[in-house]
């Protein structure tokens, strides 16, 4: 059958061979086959994320936040009358949300803190536990 695979270019006037030789075409499937293989390397040769330029990103987008909580505390200007726990003073409505979110954060910040300590204590527990037996 590899003989008549290779005499088919020789003999285009035969029938049989013309019918042959359409569902078998080489030269279309090895550049396919070479531009998967570049392909891969393009793939391959990307450059992995690494933790510098996650941390630009994150201070990227925390500059950008800052910014815009800037442009928010400077617009809400106007002094307003904050009560918290019997006491009383005035201070500009930003600066009030500025404090009020900086505490949500905190009281998220703490809850979490106090996870990841019961998380590792229960983690050593389970390690010597495991080791004993």
């Amino acid at each position: 059958m590899s003989k008549d695979n290779d005499t088919r270019a020789d003999a285009p006037g035969k029938a049989g061979a013309d019918k042959r030789t359409e569902p078998h075409t080489p030269e279309p499937t090895a550049p396919t086959q070479k531009t998967e293989r570049s392909a891969g390397k393009d793939t391959s040769s990307k450059l992995k994320p690494t933790r510098i330029s996650g941390a630009w990103v994150a201070v990227i987008v925390a500059v950008i936040v800052l910014v815009f909580l800037l442009i928010f505390i400077l617009q809400n200007s106007t002094s307003v009358t904050v009560h918290y726990f019997g006491a009383s003073g005035t201070l500009p409505l930003g600066v009030a949300l500025l404090f009020a979110s900086v505490g949500g954060a905190l009281l998220v910040a703490l809850i979490g803190v106090a996870r990841v300590f019961q998380l590792r204590r229960f983690a050593r527990k389970a390690g010597r536990g495991d080791h004993a037996a």
